[in-house]
């Protein structure tokens, strides 16, 4: 599953140099990323429309990124309890350093991976 549109605050508000212009904005200036979610499920699934509206809820929280990952894996592999599950955030360019974060958990097994 792929969310091309996630979007969270920058936590270190001020920072930036138009940091009058985000005085605005409560934890700074707006990031963006894409969230790609792969996973071997067990019992349950993901309902789409639940991760859609979960992601959503990350628009005015001031996270940085590798939280933001950690814990959309830590909520959804508490929610579906899957045998694999990895999440992997690639953020646009903040301060000219590009970030790819991926966090998973879980064993997947070959017979997962052909499913």
């Amino acid at each position: 599953m792929e969310c091309q549109e996630f979007t969270s605050l920058c936590p270190l508000g001020g920072v930036e140099s138009d940091a009058s212009e985000l005085a605005q904005l409560k934890g700074g200036a707006p990031d963006f990323g894409i969230i790609n979610i792969s996973y071997v499920p067990a019992e349950k699934c993901i309902e789409l429309k639940s991760l859609k509206l979960y992601l959503w809820s990350f628009r005015d929280a001031a996270v940085f990124y590798e939280r933001a990952v950690n814990r959309i894996l830590d909520d959804l592999s508490a929610a579906v309890e899957p045998r694999w599950m990895q999440v992997v955030g690639d953020f646009n360019v903040r301060g000219g350093i590009k970030s790819v974060i991926t966090a998973s958990v879980g064993q997947r097994s070959e017979l997962g991976a052909q499913r």
